[in-house]
């Protein structure tokens, strides 16, 4: 499982015209989902996001956590995130889990998170969306449950 993390100020999607989720200050996260991934999977990504310490304490280091601070999370499935694109100019996504084995663990991650006292919002699953938001820093971190980073 793959996701692209950014702090930001205020994250929002819109679906087939519709807002979905919308947070204040917090995480934005786009997750991929892999073939391998399970379960075990959403759950170190969810805990990683939740500690994750890129929030600033009262000396301006990025020493808080998404928990310390109260933030949100805006969790949005990115199957693009297991694009390969080393050969030619069109990505292959064969990496990318299918939507039935990715939309549950997606979904997971999301319920993890909450289940942490994390407040979430969440895009819709395969549908068209506009993500939009103000990055905050910007800090981006890219997490890899494979990789254990």
């Amino acid at each position: 499982m793959r996701a692209v993390v950014s702090r930001v100020a205020w994250a929002r999607v819109v679906a087939d015209g519709e807002l979905t989720g919308e947070i204040g200050p917090g995480l934005l996260v786009l997750v991929g989902v892999t073939h391998g991934d399970t379960e075990a999977d959403a759950d170190w990504l969810a805990a990683k996001l939740a500690g994750l310490r890129v929030f600033g304490d009262d000396q301006g280091r990025m020493n808080r956590s998404l928990a310390e601070v109260g933030g949100g999370a805006l969790v949005v499935s990115q199957f693009t995130l297991y694009g390969d694109a080393r050969k030619g100019r069109r990505p292959s996504y064969v990496a990318a889990a299918p939507p039935e084995q990715a939309a549950p663990l997606v979904e997971a991650v999301a319920k993890s998170l909450a289940g942490s006292g994390i407040p979430v919002a969440s895009g819709r699953f395969g549908a068209d969306m506009l993500v939009e938001s103000a990055g905050d820093g910007p800090v981006t971190i890219l997490l890899d449950s494979a990789r254990g980073f």
